[in-house]
């Protein structure tokens, strides 16, 4: 068993814990990290409801800063309704916070979910926005040069690396 998979058995089992109703909940991943980490959620938990994906490249707050490549930019899909759903967004890495703020920003676009769950395979230090995950494979404190890059779909790996 690799480390990846290890946390992933555990989000898998916090999970469990808080889905009461499995007929009743929409995961989502945030493109593309969190897609990756949601589809293996998805599978391990053999939800009934297809999985959701979420670009959110148009919601972003650094949008007018680092512009958009739009040949890289593949729209959102939720396969079902969200008003009053139960959703568990799912991203890779909780850093600042922003992601996620802006991740909720599209999904109130589309409606009024019932409750947002936050599952998260790392937790890094350096929250910028009072936002925390309800679900976390591992927290991480991390150097002011080192950052975290998770590489897939396959295989996936996770890696720290240092500014040069």
């Amino acid at each position: 068993m690799t480390y990846l998979d290890a946390l992933l058995d555990s989000m898998t089992q916090q999970l469990r814990r808080i889905i009461t109703n499995p007929d009743e909940v929409l995961m989502v991943g945030i493109h593309s990290g969190g897609v990756w980490i949601a589809e293996r959620l998805h599978a391990r938990l053999q939800l009934p409801i297809p999985l959701g994906q979420l670009n959110i490249a148009f919601y972003r707050d650094d949008f007018t800063r680092i512009g958009l490549h739009p040949h890289v930019v593949n729209p959102s899909h939720l396969p079902v309704e969200i008003d009053d759903r139960h959703i568990i967004l799912v991203d890779d890495v909780l850093h600042t916070g922003r992601t996620i703020r802006a991740a909720q920003n599209e999904l109130f676009d589309y409606g009024r979910p019932a409750s947002i769950k936050l599952a998260v395979l790392v937790e890094r230090d350096g929250r910028e926005l009072p936002i925390q995950a309800d679900v976390v494979g591992v927290s991480l404190l991390l150097q002011d040069h080192q950052h975290l890059k998770l590489s897939g779909p396959e295989p996936l790996s996770l890696d720290i690396l240092s500014d040069s």
